[in-house]
């Protein structure tokens, strides 16, 4: 019987925006609550004898809980936007509006109850819960895309069920478009930088992650790959149950891999290590990548000692010429060989045709801090390091060369996404990861074909 829980129903649920016309209208309000909320405090400082630069009034604290509050209720690719930015931009933002943004990992808002059963009854049809022994409707998380609720079936399955907004693969490519102007008027893109391609394939990436069907298949082309590593634990698909909409899994069970922040020292040197070696599997043996780098994607079975992998929506495919040219690049780092890297990073599509000298060595610069881990002898302390402040560093270095913008391309910005998001979780645990000897099997291994 499924349980009546709408009491226990969180307060803060708010129904998804489905139509063009009513997410625009969002964007429409934020925009012109922004808007005037620059033109007040302009006015102010006027009045004060002062020339503000409107980057400096558009980044207020008050215009961050706008724009965070805004995306939480639109959710989908508007979210999944302003998530990445609050990801990627770091120290570039202010510290108030980084802040106000870094709710967006966590704080999406649930769907209410009667929107939730309305997008079951349409995937499973009238009187779905008659399969179902027990079916929460609190959801155990919400996200930018979806929000997943336990179950219990008649036939004894404990399932974990992800069930996706409605109206959110509609939404994408207006979102992204509409969210970029606004990215656009802020600032905080700048007006030279050719942004098509990037934006291109964000739309089709955030396609391939609302596709359910296709993340089920991922999941299984993933526990095939894993299937000589038991210390990976994968959820099942059930198929009866799963359309491109709703995605229904075994219930996997374990803690957030950041709670393990108290474990011993050894135990998180090992989980971490684990992560860093799935990765160069994903990159030299696989060249299948999944992308997403969000804590919530780890968790870790204490009993068993396993480390348990979710969410195979970002997973991307990648060539045999870009992951040759990444152990290039990374083989070379190793010994410091700048000129074997530059020629890597041309590969992969890093740098203009026109670059200047000074720009080639600026990023260059920054590959060398992004690969200390990987030129270390012995274990890295992630725990013990000013790394990430290098980057940053090297990175405003480097954003200062107007002239010489390029976006990479985007095979690129998602594999580092991932590796960054791998090195702030190290550091979060404070671990200590041998990088170097993790990656030395596979420094002159040509990629499978």
């Amino acid at each position: 019987m499924v349980d009546d829980e709408q009491s226990k129903r969180d307060v803060n649920a708010s129904a998804v925006p489905g139509g063009r016309g009513s997410r625009l209208a969002r964007l429409g309000t934020l925009a012109g609550g922004v808007a005037g909320s620059m033109l007040a405090e302009g006015a102010r400082q006027f009045a004060q004898g002062k020339r503000p630069r409107i980057r400096d009034l558009l980044l207020t604290p008050a215009n961050a809980r706008r724009v965070a509050d805004q995306l939480a209720q639109l959710r989908g690719a508007a979210m999944k936007f302003g998530q990445l930015l609050s990801m990627d931009a770091g120290d570039l933002l202010p510290p108030h509006f980084g802040d106000v943004l870094a709710r967006l990992r966590a704080d999406a808002k649930a769907m209410p109850m009667s929107q939730l059963v309305n997008v079951l009854e349409a995937n499973w049809g009238k009187g779905w819960d008659r399969h179902f022994r027990q079916f929460s409707f609190t959801p155990l998380a919400a996200a930018s895309i979806g929000q997943v609720h336990l179950a219990e079936t008649k036939d004894g399955r404990r399932l974990a069920i992800k069930v996706q907004y409605p109206g959110i693969r509609r939404s994408i490519d207006s979102d992204i478009d509409n969210v970029a102007t606004l990215l656009r008027f802020s600032g905080l893109l700048p007006s030279g930088l050719d942004v098509g391609p990037l934006l291109r394939e964000a739309k089709r990436q955030l396609h391939a992650e609302a596709d359910y069907l296709g993340e089920g298949v991922w999941l299984r082309r993933y526990a095939g790959l894993l299937a000589d590593a038991p210390e990976f634990m994968l959820p099942e698909v059930y198929d009866d149950m799963t359309t491109d909409s709703v995605l229904a899994m075994s219930c996997m069970g374990g803690v957030p891999v950041e709670s393990l922040l108290d474990a011993p020292r050894a135990e998180r040197d090992r989980v971490a290590g684990l992560l860093f070696s799935l990765l160069f599997r994903e990159i030299f043996e696989f060249r299948l990548i999944q992308s997403d780098p969000n804590f919530a994607n780890f968790r870790y079975d204490r009993a068993t000692r396993k480390l348990i992998l979710l969410d195979f929506g970002a997973t991307r495919p990648y060539t045999a010429e870009i992951v040759d040219a990444y152990r290039r690049l990374m083989a070379s780092a190793i010994v410091g060989d700048r000129s074997e890297m530059s020629a890597a990073a041309s590969a992969i599509g890093y740098f203009r045709a026109d670059i200047g000298e000074r720009q080639r060595q600026l990023v260059l610069d920054v590959f060398l801090h992004a690969c200390e881990p990987l030129r270390h002898a012995g274990a890295y302390d992630f725990g013990n390091t000013d790394l990430a402040a290098r980057i940053r560093d090297a990175s405003l270095a480097l954003s200062t060369e107007r002239d010489s913008w390029h976006t990479p391309p985007a095979d690129a910005l998602f594999l580092h996404r991932k590796a960054a998001g791998l090195y702030l979780l190290a550091a979060k645990l404070k671990a200590r990861v041998d990088v170097r000897a993790l990656f030395l099997p596979y420094a002159s291994r040509q990629a499978p074909s």
